[in-house]
């Protein structure tokens, strides 16, 4: 009998490890080092060298259950090999007042599409550039900071914005519940 090569050995036990580890970080969660201002002060708050490391959830890509409001990666429409970060601003049939650069004052958000923004206003490369985004794009949602040690936990929404979010994205942001209103 012949004896049997060490290394198939070795690769038959830690193959299936590896390919459950593949196939997790692919379509489960992995992490994600975040790099920009864009995100300021949600994600890399100061100006350290020190990046946000986040932990992306990549399940919700197979349903699209977004809500206004959430971080989400996704491939930039601009330049399908760079990755960026944004918070989710209007869905589908919503219709936004958009910001400069954008040329129109009005945009309606088509289906199968979502608008997004950074949360720092003058630092950020988003829809108000690009326009409506497909959903097919979205890598996956941030769900929490894992590093630095200090900003350890789910991921939050400074007080800017959760106030845009609760008053002021009313007036930016009308739901497809109300377009009827306004097309009329």
């Amino acid at each position: 009998m012949r004896k049997q090569h060490p290394l198939i050995g070795i690769t038959s036990r830690w193959l299936p490890w590896l390919v459950t580890a593949v196939v997790f970080t692919k379509h489960v969660a992995t992490v994600k080092v975040v790099s920009g201002r864009s995100m300021q002060p949600t994600l890399n708050p100061d100006m350290s060298k020190m990046m946000d490391v986040v932990l992306l959830n990549r399940l919700v890509t197979t349903d699209h259950n977004f809500e206004r409001g959430d971080v989400v990666t996704l491939k930039s429409p601009t330049d399908h090999k760079h990755m960026i970060i944004k918070r989710i601003i209007a869905l589908e049939g919503d219709i936004v007042r958009t910001r400069p650069p954008h040329s129109e004052a009005l945009v309606s958000v088509p289906q199968g599409h979502i608008w997004v923004e950074g949360d720092e206003p003058f630092h950020t490369h988003d829809s108000n550039t690009f326009g409506p985004v497909p959903l097919g794009l979205v890598d996956g949602r941030v769900e929490r900071i894992l590093f630095p040690l200090s900003r350890w936990g789910p991921l939050g929404m400074p007080s800017r914005v959760q106030k845009e979010m609760s008053e002021g994205l009313r007036s930016r942001v009308l739901r497809a519940t109300l377009k009827s209103r306004i097309v009329d």
